[in-house]
């Protein structure tokens, strides 16, 4: 008796295990469905991807457009200022020549201020005898 169950078992299972026509139809209908549905979303995805790059790239392109500008005007800026830098030159030379000549008048001061002491001191000894 264990035999024939084992048979009629095994011919339950094949029996279970092969779906019908219409079942088999119907898988591979959803299986097709839920691959472009994938498919789609991937693309999907992908689209908005590039999207976004072409947005930052061109946001990039308005920056970079933006820096080109500030620096025109900061060498423009420069440019003006090494101008009146070079125009100022003269000025500052002569204020160094005066500053100089300055000095030297005042140390030349000093020496006066000290010959004259020394005289004074002189006189006022010789007057003193």
């Amino acid at each position: 008796m264990p035999e024939k169950d084992d048979a009629s078992m095994v011919e339950m299972t094949e029996e279970a295990m092969e779906p019908a026509e219409v079942d088999i139809t119907r898988l591979c209908q959803d299986m097709f469905s839920k691959m472009v549905t994938c498919l789609t979303g991937k693309l999907t995805a992908t689209s908005e991807d590039c999207k976004l790059l072409e947005n930052r790239d061109k946001l990039t392109s308005l920056k970079y457009l933006e820096m080109k500008d500030s620096a025109v005007n900061i060498s423009r800026n420069l440019k003006t200022l090494n101008q009146k830098s070079a125009a100022l030159g003269p000025y500052l030379d002569q204020i160094t020549s005066t500053e100089k000549q300055v000095a030297a008048l005042e140390q030349a001061a000093y020496k006066l201020d000290a010959y004259s002491k020394k005289l004074e001191a002189k006189y006022k000894k010789l007057e003193g005898q």
